[in-house]
């Protein structure tokens, strides 16, 4: 894997205190590309590259789970050249990727309602996935098409399907039970949530997920983004006292 600037700052950090799982709100690209009189997809274009340096940044710290809100079912209502851009820019991204994925041992993953996207996004999805299933330094979450209302009324229907088929009892039913149906199942809730480009608000994502997690809003555009800033937010995440609704000893 090629070298990060954050290399340096990474021996300040606690490895005993290192979240096991970081959700980014990756915002800022338009605005970004706005700045500096480009097209938005410009904007998008330079925004890849920093999600390269961040998974990069994780995987050489010790973070075990990256969520990043790659395009929400809102996203949808963009005008359709955007859209059509931003699924040829991921279609890219995942052929251009597997191979430094496969080979610094970190597994693909995606969340949200998969089959809205282009088949060809979908292959290139699936073939990532595939390859990947066995790493296991780091696992790269993707939430596409995602929209954390959508999940949670996924979930609803689903075990409200094992309550009417006698699968689930209603007495049986816990805050597990509602895990287990969304769609991180298997990982999990983030520890910390980063939002890029200062804007103060959640965008439907993961909203049972970050029940009690840590958040950092930085007015840093995601483009600008970089591994130093991230292992900044890091050390702050380590000098909090997380309580969990307790009171400290």
């Amino acid at each position: 894997m090629n070298s990060n600037p954050a290399d340096s700052e990474a021996i300040h950090l606690d490895p005993e205190k290192l979240p096991r799982h970081v959700a980014v709100i990756m915002d800022g690209n338009g605005r970004w590309a706005k700045k500096r009189l480009l097209n938005r997809i410009m904007g998008h274009e330079k925004g890849s590259e920093t999600v390269r340096s961040i998974v990069r940044t994780c995987r050489e710290i010790g973070i075990q789970y990256l969520t990043l809100y790659a395009f929400s079912t809102e996203n949808w209502q963009r005008s359709k050249i955007e859209v059509a851009a931003l699924m040829t820019l991921l279609e890219k991204f995942l052929k251009s990727e597997i191979q430094e994925l496969q080979d610094n041992n970190i597994r693909l993953n995606v969340i949200g309602q998969i089959d809205r996207l282009p088949e060809s996004v979908r292959s290139a999805l699936e073939k990532s996935m595939r390859i990947t299933r066995e790493n296991d330094a780091l696992c790269l979450n993707l939430a596409l098409s995602y929209g954390s209302r959508a999940e949670i009324l996924r979930m609803v229907k689903r075990i409200s399907a094992s309550v009417a088929s006698g699968e689930i009892h209603p007495d049986a039913l816990s805050e597990e039970t509602i895990g287990a149906h969304l769609y991180t199942a298997d990982m999990p809730d983030p520890d910390l949530l980063i939002r890029t480009s200062g804007e103060m608000r959640i965008s439907n994502f993961l909203l049972w997920q970050i029940a009690y997690s840590e958040i950092y809003v930085t007015p840093t555009l995601w483009p600008d983004f970089s591994g130093d800033e991230f292992i900044k937010i890091i050390q702050d995440y380590q000098n909090r006292d997380r309580r969990f609704g307790k009171v400290s000893p």
